[in-house]
């Protein structure tokens, strides 16, 4: 029914009683006074869910326009769903609830914004009600979600979450990364005090301890198991990480039209500076010895380095794994979850298309994340060479399970035959390879050849440098790490490329034989060059950079 022919309107009423106790109503003679009784709108709401009739009314208005104010919002509210039946039952609620409530009328404009949408119309959603639903509806990867349900859980709920979501400010924001970095400020604090006390819980002399040095340790270790345990700090990475969650959820509520502002892009953060990645040089190999430091969290074998550790990983039945992660620069989780139907002997080429990650500890398999990352590697020669190697022995380590498992299930054991699953590297079952399992081995082989520490990840940064010492560019590291963006790709390796350009200039240099001269042998100031053979002898390069010819001089001058 059309609002203009509901029931509704403005009446006058006051509390005067009649002899008989009752309420005089509007029978009550001093209602023609202004300053008498109060003025009350009534107005008659679309049915509610079983159908039942309801009335808005309120009372307590001093003056009539207040009351026609209301009521004029009342009506246009009314007026928003149109023959909606749904949105209709809608707004008769939200206005119900406000009756009950006395909560104020919102204007039309916010309750239009907000009707069909799936969320509460009287003003009061909360953040943490909003990150909820776009939970509920997010459709990215597992892993991802996850990502964005610790953001949510941890740091967004307790610090804005109970915020109504029209009304988040910048400065609600900001003060949620202070108390983040407050919180930052305390946690450093007690870790390391939690470090001192390890140290005074530890005996440090050999031999069996004497009852009061005894009595002593047990006194540090009830005062260690007092303390906060160690935990980690939330860093720039994270915080940056936290505000895209907040964003990309304010966005969406930007588009559905419950806000028109979104507080996280204007909060203030410092960026997290991306790792550089290093070479293992003779001199960084030298302190790392001696101080057991890592100059970078990115650190990367040069070639003779990678072929160590190649050479002491051959024997693994991993080795192949390796040898296409360190000349390919595959992530983890796309290697483990490599197919053979995506790899081409004739070709030379591998699809990445699935990969497996760990979700808390749980292997799931997933579709890479961008559309970059998902696509062909152009393999080389001795690459092929090394999977088609593994094909065979991995057929072997089939058959050979197969066999045993035949002979154990005649011995009346529930043997399962090995899993043909499809993937490249899998366990000696056949099923897939856990994503740890491929980080602890290459940990232990590294460690073995006592090589310099890099991490597995670290085997993809190598990758980009073969690109340099193979002759490629920036664009070249680009294409084979498969980055989405060539500001990445700089970003992460502009200073390796450098010094990898450092040392293959030395080495460029170096693989030409020289007879070098000595500096007193060198030709006197404005001494002319000889003519003939001894004038084509090489050049050679004195301390002070300048050149000089290999050859006899009689230390005259011009003639």
């Amino acid at each position: 029914m059309p609002t203009s022919r509901r029931a509704g309107g403005i009446t006058k009423r006051c509390e005067c009683r009649g002899p008989d106790g009752k309420r005089l109503g509007t029978a009550c003679p001093q209602l023609s006074k202004r300053s008498h009784g109060n003025h009350e709108l009534h107005q008659e709401l679309p049915p509610d869910s079983e159908g039942g009739r309801r009335r808005f009314r309120r009372t307590g208005y001093a003056k009539v326009t207040d009351a026609q104010t209301d009521l004029d919002r009342i009506r246009a509210i009314l007026d928003l769903p149109g023959d909606d039946e749904d949105g209709q039952q809608r707004v008769g609620d939200l206005l119900a609830g406000l009756m009950k409530t006395r909560g104020d009328i919102p204007e039309p404009t916010e309750v239009s914004r907000k009707l069909g949408v799936g969320v509460p119309l009287d003003g009061r959603t909360t953040v943490g009600d909003w990150l909820d639903q776009v939970m509920a509806k997010k459709a990215t990867r597992t892993t991802t979600n996850h990502g964005y349900e610790s953001h949510i859980r941890v740091h967004l709920k307790p610090a804005i979450g109970h915020l109504r979501l029209d009304r988040l400010g910048v400065g609600h924001v900001q003060d949620m990364f202070n108390a983040i970095d407050d919180r930052n400020d305390v946690i450093a604090a007690e870790n390391a005090a939690r470090h001192e006390q390890v140290a005074r819980s530890k005996r440090g002399k050999p031999g069996a301890p004497k009852a009061a040095e005894r009595a002593q340790l047990a006194a540090e270790r009830e005062k260690l198991a007092d303390m906060p345990p160690f935990r980690r700090i939330t860093g720039p990475a994270t915080k940056q990480a936290i505000r895209r969650t907040l964003r990309m959820a304010l966005n969406k509520a930007i588009a559905a039209q419950l806000i028109t502002f979104n507080a996280a892009q204007h909060v203030e953060l410092a960026t997290a500076a991306r790792p550089k990645g290093l070479l293992w040089t003779e001199e960084r190999v030298a302190r790392w010895r001696e101080t057991g430091a890592k100059p970078s969290p990115v650190m990367v074998w040069n070639p003779a380095q990678l072929g160590a550790f190649l050479d002491a990983a051959e024997g693994d039945r991993l080795y192949a794994f390796f040898h296409l992660i360190a000349h390919h620069g595959l992530r983890r989780g796309e290697g483990v979850g490599q197919a053979w139907e995506n790899f081409s002997a004739a070709k030379k080429t591998i699809l990445v298309a699935t990969e497996i990650v760990v979700d808390g500890w749980t292997p799931i398999e997933t579709t890479p994340k961008t559309q970059d990352s998902a696509s062909t590697v152009k393999l080389d020669a001795g690459t092929v060479a090394v999977l088609e190697e593994h094909r065979a022995r991995q057929r072997a380590e089939r058959d050979a399970w197969n066999a045993q498992a035949a002979a154990e299930r005649e011995q009346g054991k529930d043997t399962a035959d090995w899993v043909d699953t499809g993937k490249m590297f899998t366990t000696e079952s056949g099923e897939w390879l856990h994503p740890d399992v491929v980080s602890k081995t290459f940990k232990r082989i590294m460690e073995a050849a006592d090589l310099p520490p890099i991490n597995l990840r670290d085997l993809r940064h190598g990758a980009a440098a073969l690109v340099k010492a193979g002759g490629g560019d920036m664009n070249d590291a680009k294409v084979k790490l498969r980055h989405s963006t060539y500001v990445l790709t700089v970003d992460t390796y502009m200073e390796l490329f450098e010094e990898y350009e450092d040392e293959l200039t030395e080495k460029a240099a170096a693989a030409v034989p020289r007879a070098r001269r000595g500096t007193s042998e060198a030709p006197a100031p404005g001494a002319v060059p000889e003519t003939g053979p001894a004038a084509s002898q090489p050049a050679s390069a004195d301390v002070d950079g300048s050149t000089v010819r290999g050859s006899t001089d009689n230390g005259q001058g011009p003639a």
